[in-house]
């Protein structure tokens, strides 16, 4: 039997390390005229009050599909759940109805869009939006939300806000816009927040200032935060642990700095190998060969099978359970476990 975990009594806020959110066995399927799309094949993470987990992988891996299903904001159908539970504080949002999923979706869970321009609306200001979270949660009057979003603005660091209050998302460049959408899941003082790939499109200068943003305002709030991206090298300073997808399924998760270090699956080893490094000038940038698989015909075995180097026989036939990893004294790694036959040899080889 769950329990329903209650806030600091004198804060409001939860204590640093206690769990907001578990993903459990999570099945996601789309419906098409081509047949069924398995989005989402039994993924399995958690996250913390202050932790950051980092959701890593391609593009049609599933990290923003499970993401919009624990927000409950996948369009449904074509997309099905057909297994799993989501946990917020050990209760479970797949059975909430409509109205009581409304009152956690922005209020205790927000999400940041990886595309601000289009998340935005072009045709109300930038002010009037964020003080729209305001009137509609709390009833707040029109002087009232526009003092409050001047307040989110001048936090998110957005120069001359209240001059600034007025404009529309087509007056503010990428990374400003990107503050406006960090404002607004803001605004309410969340416990999680769930960022997909907030950098998308900033330059690498930019991409570093939104994530010191991002750590420093989660140290103040003491939120959880789920980082999606495909880029490594966005999340290694500041996730506390990585869940890695492909095609729908985790095949390893760690704590960032063993990961970054010793990886224990092939894939991953190979996203490593693909970040562009200093020390390399003039090399050839290394790319992990193949496509990933269309989600209509996965392959069968080990869905990474036809793009790993080391791919066995038994990979190609029987589907890797998600192991705990030890180290070579056999002891158990806290927080290691990899999807894949060989992830000794991988880990220790």
């Amino acid at each position: 039997m769950t329990t329903v975990i209650e806030n600091d009594q004198k804060s409001g806020r939860l204590e640093v390390g206690t769990p907001l959110l578990e993903v459990k066995d999570l099945h996601v399927e789309f419906h098409t005229r081509d047949g069924v799309a398995k989005a989402v094949n039994g993924v399995n993470y958690s996250v913390a009050a202050g932790e950051t987990l980092a959701v890593l992988g391609e593009s049609g891996s599933g990290k923003s599909v499970t993401a919009q299903t624990i927000m409950g904001i996948l369009d449904m159908p074509p997309g099905k759940v057909t297994q799993g539970e989501i946990l917020y504080r050990g209760q479970d949002m797949l059975k909430m109805g409509n109205e009581e999923r409304r009152k956690i979706r922005g209020q205790k869970i927000a999400m940041i869009f990886q595309d601000a321009l289009s998340s935005l609306n072009p045709v109300l200001s930038v002010g009037y939006q964020l003080g729209e979270m305001f009137r509609v949660h709390q009833g707040a009057s029109k002087k009232e939300a526009k003092e409050k979003a001047i307040e989110l603005m001048d936090r998110v660091r957005i120069p001359a806000a209240r001059q600034r209050v007025g404009d529309y998302p087509h007056q503010f460049s990428g990374g400003m816009r990107q503050r406006i959408m960090i404002a607004m899941a803001l605004s309410l003082e969340p416990d999680l927040i769930i960022a997909d790939e907030p950098t998308t499109a900033l330059d690498v200068t930019v991409q570093a200032q939104v994530m010191d943003l991002l750590a420093e305002l989660q140290a103040e709030y003491n939120m959880g935060l789920i980082l999606i991206t495909h880029d490594l090298g966005v999340v290694a300073d500041v996730a506390d642990k990585i869940a890695v997808m492909y095609a729908g399924r985790i095949v390893e998760t760690a704590p960032v700095h063993e990961l970054y270090a010793n990886p224990a699956h092939p894939y991953t080893k190979g996203l490593l190998r693909s970040i562009p490094r200093l020390d390399q000038k003039g090399q050839e940038l290394y790319a992990i060969k193949g496509l990933p698989p269309n989600l209509l015909k996965v392959p069968t075995g080990c869905a990474f099978n036809p793009r790993c180097d080391v791919a066995t026989d038994l990979c190609r036939t029987e589907t890797p359970e998600l192991h705990h990893v030890t180290d070579k004294d056999g002891k158990e790694l806290t927080g290691r476990r990899s999807a894949c036959h060989l992830w000794k040899e991988t880990l220790h080889g």
